[in-house]
């Protein structure tokens, strides 16, 4: 009995490699054209994976594309490698450069990942890979120091286009699309003040720092079970960028504002915080509507729902004019990449004209549906010029009467990323009366 005890102990895998196995299996979906949040999705519901322990290897292999991708290149001349085995190999890399693990360990770990995975005839490969990366660490970061992609870890179009939106700091912005991203919480006044809400958070050792008026950046992330009051309503978590939104708009109580993209809900929340506002928050998906219901129940919130494309004006609209409009634009999402690392590896350079399209058409529609006097405030999370003034300067050009009207506090129209917010783009516009 003794002995059957043992034997069965030394099959058990170690945490480490079951992490890995399941974290290739998501990367390698990413890298087929699956997003990271459904991949994950998939590998909790059907392995039984821990979401917690993929979080790290999936999002910190896949924030390091390009670099992850020319390892495998020069380490490896064997083709048609099983999309798996080359997304283990991808994070087994990461595991390296995070420094968390021993070097033998990560590779001991990562020949047990492919029994795990299914892919026992690639132990000896993985194993040669890995062991030669050890060996010849220093001439393989020569060979790949002149790969654009693997210095800045961003595909290429992605680079080039940054580079053209913002010439003076496109290195800053790279570097920011590879960091941790910060955490931001915005506390509802509605249910306790912001001053008094820090100090809940001192006394629970949640170290945090006022921004704005009711943002608090925390300086460590934490999960949101340990945020106190958070059932309750009395916080949300939202970067300190996004929070721009509804002081930009100039609320006033008793306006009718409409929220024309709207979930998953926090910058509507942050409206019906503000001001007691008439709003309409609308979102062509109706499962998305779901989430803004249940975010403002939550904060004890009311708004007008819709599920309804906001350009499709017959579908939704009953033709009673709106005096602020919000307009949170489908876009690239290229100002958030570091919170979702899927998009480098999803998007395409043909993804702009796209997105430029969409976004006009529905800055065509909205201004419809805005009374005279009005404003829209136009904003994407992206950092391309594409998606920003572009769009911006072409509506205004077809536009008759149209003022672009400078942002509060002399404020950027462009936001980049950096320590305390992500990246976003705001354009204020208003109608004549």
């Amino acid at each position: 009995m003794a002995s059957r005890k043992a034997t069965a102990q030394k099959t058990v895998a170690p945490p480490l490699a079951n992490a890995m196995a399941a974290a290739a299996r998501v990367v390698a979906g990413v890298a087929a054209g699956r997003s990271l949040s459904t991949e994950l999705d998939r590998a909790v519901q059907e392995e039984g994976a821990s979401r917690a322990s993929l979080l790290d290897l999936t999002h910190g292999t896949l924030r390091r594309y390009g670099r992850v991708q020319a390892m495998s290149r020069t380490l490896s001349k064997r083709g048609g490698t099983d999309p798996v085995v080359e997304a283990l190999l991808w994070c087994a890399f990461y595991a390296m450069d995070s420094g968390r693990f021993a070097a033998h360990t990560i590779v001991d770990q990562a020949v047990r990942a492919c029994a795990i995975a299914g892919q026992h005839p690639a132990k000896g490969f993985v194993n040669g890979v890995l062991r030669t990366l050890l060996r010849d660490r220093a001439a393989i970061e020569r060979r790949i120091s002149s790969d654009l992609e693997a210095r800045w870890q961003h595909p290429r179009w992605w680079i080039e286009a940054v580079q053209r939106s913002h010439p003076e700091a496109w290195q800053r912005v790279l570097q920011e699309g590879n960091t941790h991203p910060p955490m931001c919480l915005r506390v509802n006044e509605r249910r306790i003040s912001t001053a008094e809400y820090l100090r809940r958070l001192q006394a629970e050792n949640i170290a945090a720092r006022p921004l704005l008026d009711r943002a608090l950046l925390l300086g460590t992330p934490v999960p949101i079970s340990r945020l106190p009051g958070f059932a309750q309503g009395e916080v949300s978590v939202q970067d300190a960028g996004a929070q721009r939104a509804a002081t930009y708009l100039g609320l006033a109580a008793g306006q009718r504002v409409l929220d024309a993209c709207a979930a998953p809900g926090g910058k509507s929340a942050h409206m019906l915080e503000l001001e007691d506002i008439e709003l309409t928050a609308l979102d062509a998906d109706a499962t998305r509507c779901q989430l803004i219901e249940r975010n403002l129940a939550r904060l004890g919130l009311t708004a007008r729902l819709r599920a309804a494309d906001c350009t499709r004006l017959d579908t939704w609209w009953d033709s009673t004019p709106f005096e602020r409009i919000l307009a949170d634009v489908p876009c690239s999402s290229s100002g958030v990449v570091r919170r979702h690392p899927d998009i480098k590896w999803l998007r395409r350079a043909t993804d702009l004209e796209a997105f430029a399209a969409r976004q006009s058409a529905i800055l065509d529609a909205l201004w419809r549906v805005l009374a005279p006097g009005g404003k829209l405030l136009y904003v994407t999370c992206s950092v391309f010029r594409e998606e920003n003034d572009a769009v911006v300067e072409s509506f205004v050009a077809r536009t008759p009467q149209i003022s672009r009207l400078p942002l509060p506090h002399g404020a950027a129209s462009a936001l980049l990323p950096g320590p305390e917010n992500d990246g976003f783009y705001f354009a204020l516009l208003a109608k004549p009366t």
